[in-house]
């Protein structure tokens, strides 16, 4: 086996880094009880925080899920009432999501639960690691915004 490149090498520590990270979130995410939502739920709300009046089309491929799934994690967001579905006046065909007050501050809170864990898990680390744990991150962002094609957004 040949040494690998300086991109390979950062591509496997990603690959290896964000599960772990996802997991350790959701586990505490799952012990909160009434707040907990599944990731693909999680992932609807922000995705609809962002885009509001989204169809559902576009929230399939934000999940990268059929449209059959991700009309049932809609259903489920639905009947919670924390996203409502209206047909899109424009396109009877089609619906329009959009985050209700509840799917806001449910959204709000869990963010700050999940914000409240990662935050223990960095307390003992020193400001020096933090300022390069950012740092890395912030360039991690940029790096796959680019990719995405979404630049400042």
């Amino acid at each position: 086996m040949g040494v690998k490149s300086t991109d390979e090498r950062c591509a496997g520590e990603i690959m290896e880094t964000v599960p772990l990270v996802m997991r350790f979130i959701r586990r505490e995410m799952r012990s909160q009880g009434s707040l907990f939502l599944s990731v693909p739920q999680l992932r609807t709300l922000v995705y609809l925080d962002r885009c509001p009046g989204s169809d559902l089309s576009s929230v399939a491929e934000h999940l990268g899920v059929t449209p059959a799934t991700a009309s049932a994690v809609v259903n489920r967001l639905v009947q919670q009432n924390l996203i409502t579905r209206e047909p899109n006046p424009r396109n009877r065909r089609n619906v329009v999501l959009t985050l209700t007050r509840l799917g806001s501050q449910r959204l709000r809170r869990v963010r700050e639960k999940a914000c409240s864990f990662v935050i223990r898990a960095l307390a003992d680390r020193p400001d020096s690691e933090l300022r390069k744990i950012m740092d890395g991150i912030a360039l991690l962002g940029k790096v796959f915004k680019d990719a995405e094609g979404y630049g400042g957004r």
